[in-house]
């Protein structure tokens, strides 16, 4: 694709919608390309934090910071925000981690709206495929920007970028890989929309899996299933919402654990502790995981290491596997 000016790009009005931390990046990365960005658009403030005050979203502060008008409907097919977004012209609505769209609001725009998903689609559509992903075990995860339409996450893509993912890797590392990685892929989706040199693919809907959201019971750790299984769980729940088990009637967070190919003679029961040479292993259904950093409920989190220098009466406990709703 030949090169494109920062005063071709000004010419192309970008609507950006979108919420939390992982959309900062890419809302910059437009900006700093030169596209005009006359709104952002995010949700109304919540009230969050101890003193229960309003705050804005990281996307609708990080864009006041930056000078831009921002909208944060209630409702996206209020009569006021579509006379707004009409005022507006855009060219191309950029939606990154934000709500679903109604019809009305992305086929407004005259180039068409697009959506950067944290996956390599059509695998794991939904709301959580950062998590998902890892947990399964999967060695390569991506993103990919796709046209929006009626249905979620299924419309025609237009770029993919592939991330490998090692076997240690956490959510948090590959959240923070995939944003920056995944503005990039946002400014030359931009310019090929800008330039007229897009090559879509539909999804092959046969390779299609889903990443619904994560759910605090979805979090419990089943003791009974295998180490290997259960590191993978481990790591796609952290550092948020973290996985979990119970110790003494308190929540024990698990957030980093390795798991452990030695034979440690000990054959007693899922869940079984066992202190060994310095190491916190817990016994599951096939070999032993290795607790490195855990959070025990009301504490912050904690190396293994120091966590056993107050908490040693774990040594020959059994976690439970007891999920309860909350």
């Amino acid at each position: 694709m030949k090169n494109i000016t920062p005063e071709q790009r000004s010419d192309l009005r970008v609507v950006f919608m979108g919420t939390p931390e992982f959309a900062i990046p890419s809302l910059e990365a437009i900006l700093e390309a030169g596209y005009s960005v006359p709104l952002v658009v995010s949700v109304p403030d919540r009230r969050r934090g101890r003193g229960r005050s309003e705050q804005p979203s990281a996307v609708k502060a990080r864009a006041l910071e930056l000078g831009l008008e921002v909208a944060t409907p209630e409702r996206l097919k209020g009569e006021a925000f579509l006379r707004r977004l009409e005022e507006v012209r855009p060219d191309v609505i950029c939606v990154v981690a934000f709500r679903i769209l109604p019809p009305v609001v992305y086929e407004m725009p005259t180039r068409g709206s697009f959506n950067l998903h944290g996956s390599l689609l059509p695998a794991y559509r939904g709301a959580a495929p950062i998590n998902r992903a890892l947990m399964a075990g999967e060695e390569k995860s991506g993103v990919t920007t796709f046209f929006l339409r009626k249905r979620v996450d299924t419309g025609a893509m237009i770029l993919q970028r592939e991330i490998a993912i090692d076997r240690d890797m956490t959510a948090g590392e590959l959240h923070d890989e995939m944003m920056e990685v995944g503005a990039a892929v946002v400014v030359e989706t931009l310019d090929r929309i800008l330039v007229g040199d897009l090559q879509t693919s539909d999804q092959d809907e046969s390779l299609a899996s889903g990443a619904p959201k994560i759910f605090p019971d979805d979090c419990a750790i089943d003791w009974t299933r295998s180490a290997p299984d259960l590191h993978n769980h481990v790591r796609g729940l952290s550092p948020y919402p973290g996985a979990w088990t119970r110790w003494e009637e308190r929540r024990l967070k698990v957030l980093r654990t390795s798991h452990s190919t030695e034979d440690h003679g000990h054959r007693k029961e899922p869940g079984h502790v066992v202190l060994h040479d310095g190491k916190l292993l817990v016994e599951t259904g096939a070999g032993f995981l290795e607790l490195l950093e855990v959070q025990l409920e009301g504490k912050r989190a904690l190396p293994v290491r120091d966590f056993l220098a107050g908490n040693g009466s774990i040594d020959g406990a059994t976690l439970s596997s007891e999920t309860v709703t909350e």
